[in-house]
C-alpha cells in the first residue's frame, strides 16, 4: 500500500523537431525499460507524454528523454506538470490529435546506414528498393501537406501499406514504427525509365532494372533526368567532355558551375582536397553540396564542369536511388537541377516531360509525389566553420529558436528579398525560414514563391498579424507583401536591406532584444538605402530596432544602371574615372591591355552619362568593386552570365597566390557623416603593378588582402569610437572565403568579438529572417512591458 501511494503522474510537453523522427517509440522504449505506465502522442504542439511511476524513476525518465533522443530530433523545451488520475496498466503510443500548430516539420534526411544495409541485402524484402526509409532517414518536408505529421498528411497517402509494412509501422520496437513514408516493393512507389518522348524504355539486358539501365545510358554519354526527393536532377558523366558541353548548351547555362555527386569520400578525394571538417559536413544527414578546393594533379574532369573555378561542388548520394545508381557508376556524375537556367526545378512528371524535353535523353521516373520543391543545399567550410550558402534540402524548415524576450512578439511574415529569396514566419518564440526559392524576377520562380508561401501558411496554420518587407518598392517580394497586407488589412513594416543582414546574424547568435549596438559590416551587390540611394558597402551602428550609417564605400556611378551588374567593364571604367580620372588613366596606362579594351568601348558616352547623372546612379556597392577589379585583370571583362560570376572568378584567380602576399592595396577613410572609404590608393596600386608586369593572380590576392585589412581597420576604429564590443560581418560578398578569412584574421588582432553567419546564408537568403526580427523588435519596443 505504501509503494502504491508513492506513484505519481507527470504530464510532459516536449517541443521542437520531435515528429517524424522516431521520438514516440524512443519514449515508449524508455518507459518500458523503466517500468513506467501511461501514453505518448503527437499533437500540434509537439509530443505530449502522460507518465506514471515512482518519483526517482520519473526523474530518470526525463533525463533519458534528452540524452537518448533520436539523431534527427531537436528538443527546444521540456515542460512538466503534475498529472492526476489512476495509473493505467501499461505504456502505449496513442493516435495523434490536432489543434493550433506550433511544432516543427523535420527536414528531409539522407539514407541512414541501416536502410542502406537493407537495400544491399539480397535476403531483405527491401533489396534494391529505391524508396527504403525509416524514422532516421528519408523524405519529410518534401512530401508533407499538413501537420500533425501523419501518413494521411503526406503524398504517401496514395500508397496503402501491405501487411508486412503495416506490421513494421505498428511495432514500437521496429525502427519503422510510424515512419510515414514506410513502403516496400509490394506496396510502395515504383521507379521506371522513359524515352525522351515519354515511352517506357526497356532494359538493356534481361537482368537490368530501370536504375541499372539509367546508369548504362549515362555511361554511353547520355543526359538522364532523375526524379529525386525534392525535384528532378539532370545527370551525366562528369568526365565526358561532349556530354557536359551538350548539357550546358541544352540547359542554356553558359558558365555557372555544375554540382557533382560522388559515390563516397574516397572518390571525392581523387578530385578535391578534404579536411576533417569537410568530410564531416559531406557525411551529415543534410548531405549538402560542399564547395571544395580542387586537388592539384587530380584525375581529369570535363573542363565544362566548373570553368574558371578553383573549387568543385561535391555531394554524396542521399537517397537509396542514388546509392543504387552508383553501384553501376564508378566515376563522378554531374547532378545539376532539372530545369533550364533560372527556372524552378521540375518536381512533377508531366512538367518534367514538357520542360526538360530537348535537354534529357531519358527520364528515370517514380510515382511518389513531391509536394515541396527543394533544391540541394550548398555549404562551405570557411574560417574554421561550416557555412550555409544556400539553405534548402536538409536544413529547411528547421526553426530558429529566438531569445526569450521575442516570445511576446506578434506573428510576423517577412517576405525577403528579390534575389535568392526566402520568406520567414515568426511567432511563438521561433523563426521558420523557408527553403531557398530563387530569383523573383523570373515569373515561374515568383509563382513558386507564392505557392510555397501558401503551403507554409497552411502547414503551420500561420495567420500573420504584421507584414515585413524590404524598403525597395520594386522588389516583387515587397509588392507581394503589400498585396497580402492590403487584402487582409494588416500593418506593414518596411525594413532596410542592410539592416536586415545585420539583424539576421544577431538572431542566429541568439542576441537578446536589448542587445547593445554593434558595428555591422554589410557588403553585397545592391540594396536600397535610407534616402533612396543604392547601397552595398556599409558600416552600420545597429541593433535590432534601428541603425545609423557611420561609414560607407565612396559611391561610384553605375553606368547604364542595371547593365552595370551584367557588364563588369562598366564598373572598371566608373571606378578608375571616379578615383583617378579617365584622362590621367589614359595618359599613364594606355599600354595596359585592360585600358586598351576599355578604349574600345563607348567611353565618351559613358563619361557624359556619369557627368550628367543620366542613367548612372551612384552606388556604394562592394559587389561592383569586385566586378571592377576583375574586369581590369581580364576576368569576365565584357559580361557575366550569372550573379557574382566576376567576383567568384576573381577569388579563384587569387586563391593560389594568397600565400605569396603579406600586404595588399588599401583604401583610406575620409572623415564625414558618414565617413567614406576612398579607393584611390587601391587603384593606383593595381595599375602600377599591372604596368610592372606583376602576375594577375598575385594582384588579385593583394586586392583581397588589402580590402580585408581596410575593412577590419575601419570596423575596429568605428567600434572604438562608438563604444561597441562586437562587429558583425554579413552580406553576400562575405561568401568569398578569401575575404572572410582574411577579415576575421585581421579583426582578431584588435581583440574584438566577431559574429559571422553560419546556419543561414550571409547573402539575401537570410534577409527575410532579418526583416522579421527587426519588425518584432520594433513592435515589442512600442509595447508597455
Amino acid at each position: 500500500m505504501h509503494a502504491v501511494n508513492q506513484v505519481r503522474g507527470v504530464s510532459i510537453r516536449v517541443r521542437g523537431l520531435v515528429q517524424g523522427v522516431g521520438f514516440r517509440p524512443t519514449v515508449w522504449r524508455i518507459a518500458k525499460r523503466l517500468g513506467l505506465t501511461g501514453n505518448v502522442m503527437n499533437d500540434s504542439e509537439g509530443v505530449l507524454i502522460r507518465v506514471f511511476g515512482y518519483p526517482a524513476t520519473l526523474v530518470e525518465f526525463e533525463v533519458a528523454l534528452a540524452s537518448e533522443a533520436p539523431s534527427l530530433a531537436r528538443i527546444n523545451t521540456i515542460e512538466t506538470a503534475p498529472l492526476t488520475g489512476r495509473p493505467p496498466a501499461d505504456f502505449r503510443i496513442v493516435a495523434s490529435r490536432s489543434g493550433a500548430v506550433t511544432t516543427g516539420v523535420v527536414p528531409d534526411a539522407a539514407t541512414c546506414l541501416a536502410c542502406l544495409a537493407d537495400i544491399r541485402d539480397l535476403s531483405n524484402r527491401r533489396y534494391r528498393y529505391p524508396f527504403t526509409n525509416c524514422t532516421e532517414c528519408g523524405p519529410r518536408l518534401s512530401i508533407v501537406r499538413a501537420i500533425p505529421y501523419d501518413r494521411a498528411s503526406t503524398s504517401m497517402a496514395a500508397f496503402a501499406m501491405c501487411p508486412d509494412c503495416l506490421a513494421d509501422y505498428r511495432d514500437p520496437s521496429n525502427r519503422r514504427f510510424h515512419a510515414q513514408p514506410n513502403a516496400c516493393p509490394v506496396c510502395g512507389p515504383k521507379v521506371w525509365l522513359e524515352e525522351a518522348d515519354g515511352r517506357p524504355k526497356p532494359p538493356f539486358e534481361p537482368h537490368h532494372d530501370a536504375i541499372e539501365s539509367a546508369a548504362a545510358l549515362i555511361g554511353f554519354g547520355a543526359i538522364v533526368a532523375i526524379k529525386g526527393i525534392g525535384g528532378f536532377h539532370l545527370a551525366c558523366d562528369a568526365r565526358n567532355v561532349e556530354a557536359v558541353a551538350r548539357l550546358r548548351e541544352r540547359k542554356h547555362r553558359t558558365s555557372k558551375p555544375f554540382a557533382l555527386m560522388a559515390r563516397e569520400l574516397t572518390m571525392i578525394e581523387d578530385y578535391a582536397e578534404l579536411s576533417d571538417a569537410e568530410r564531416a559536413l559531406l557525411a551529415e544527414p543534410v548531405a549538402p553540396i560542399v564547395l571544395l578546393d580542387r586537388k592539384e594533379n587530380s584525375l581529369p574532369l570535363a573542363a565544362g564542369v566548373a570553368p574558371a573555378q578553383s573549387t568543385l561542388g561535391f555531394m554524396l548520394p542521399y537517397t537509396p536511388l542514388h546509392h543504387l545508381l552508383f553501384e553501376d557508376v564508378s566515376y563522378p556524375l554531374v547532378m545539376t537541377s532539372g530545369n533550364r537556367s533560372d527556372e524552378p526545378q521540375c518536381i512533377a512528371n508531366d512538367d518534367a516531360r514538357a520542360r526538360l524535353a530537348g535537354i534529357a535523353d531519358a527520364f528515370l521516373m517514380h510515382d511518389r509525389g513531391i509536394v515541396n520543391r527543394l533544391d540541394d543545399s550548398v555549404a562551405r567550410v570557411m574560417a574554421g566553420k561550416p557555412r550555409v550558402m544556400r539553405r534548402a534540402r536538409g536544413y529547411a524548415p528547421s526553426p530558429l529558436p529566438l531569445p526569450q524576450d521575442f516570445d511576446r512578439a506578434p506573428r510576423i511574415l517577412g517576405l525577403g528579398a528579390e534575389l535568392k529569396s526566402t520568406f520567414c514566419l515568426l511567432g511563438k518564440g521561433r523563426a521558420i525560414v523557408s527553403q531557398h526559392i530563387g530569383d523573383l524576377e523570373d515569373a515561374a520562380t515568383h509563382a513558386d514563391y507564392r505557392a510555397n508561401l501558401k503551403l507554409y501558411r497552411e502547414i503551420f496554420r500561420f495567420e500573420p498579424q504584421l507584414i515585413a518587407v524590404d524598403a525597395h518598392p520594386e522588389y516583387h517580394s515587397t509588392q507581394w507583401g503589400l498585396s497580402i497586407a492590403r487584402d487582409a488589412g494588416l500593418p506593414v513594416d518596411t525594413v532596410h536591406h542592410h539592416h536586415a543582414h545585420v539583424a539576421a546574424v544577431l538572431a542566429e547568435h541568439g542576441r537578446a532584444l536589448a542587445t547593445n549596438p554593434v558595428i555591422g559590416l554589410s557588403l553585397d551587390g545592391l540594396g536600397l538605402g535610407a534616402r533612396g540611394e543604392l547601397w552595398g558597402g556599409e558600416f552600420l551602428l545597429a541593433d535590432y530596432r534601428s541603425y545609423r550609417r557611420v561609414a560607407a564605400f565612396t559611391p561610384v556611378p553605375l553606368i547604364g544602371g542595371a547593365k552595370a551588374m551584367r557588364e563588369p567593364w562598366r564598373n572598371a571604367l566608373a571606378h578608375v574615372h571616379t578615383f583617378l580620372g579617365w584622362e590621367r588613366v589614359e595618359k599613364l596606362y594606355s599600354d595596359l591591355e585592360a585600358i586598351r579594351r576599355l578604349k574600345q568601348k563607348r567611353v565618351a558616352g559613358a563619361l557624359q552619362m556619369m557627368e550628367r547623372g543620366l542613367n548612372a546612379p551612384p552606388s556604394s556597392s562592394a559587389g561592383r568593386l569586385f566586378d571592377a577589379v576583375a574586369a581590369l585583370l581580364g576576368v569576365s571583362f565584357d559580361a557575366v552570365s550569372y550573379e557574382g560570376q566576376a567576383a567568384i572568378e576573381l577569388e579563384a584567380l587569387a586563391a593560389p597566390a594568397m600565400s605569396r602576399t603579406a600586404e595588399g592595396y588599401r583604401g583610406t577613410l575620409v572623415e564625414g557623416d558618414p565617413a567614406r572609404l576612398d579607393w584611390t590608393p587601391l587603384w593606383c596600386g593595381i595599375l602600377e603593378d599591372l604596368t610592372a608586369g606583376i602576375d594577375t593572380p598575385l594582384i588579385a590576392a593583394r586586392f583581397h588582402v588589402g580590402l580585408a585589412e581596410t575593412l577590419a581597420g575601419t570596423a575596429a576604429s568605428l567600434a572604438q569610437k562608438h563604444g561597441c564590443k562586437t562587429i558583425v560581418l554579413c552580406g553576400g560578398v562575405f561568401q568569398n572565403k578569401l575575404l572572410l578569412e582574411a577579415t576575421v584574421e585581421a579583426l582578431a588582432a584588435h581583440g574584438i568579438e566577431i559574429l559571422t553567419p553560419s546556419l543561414f546564408p550571409a547573402g539575401d537568403g537570410a534577409i527575410s529572417l532579418g526583416q522579421a526580427v527587426i519588425a518584432a523588435a520594433r513592435r515589442l519596443s512600442s509595447r508597455p512591458s
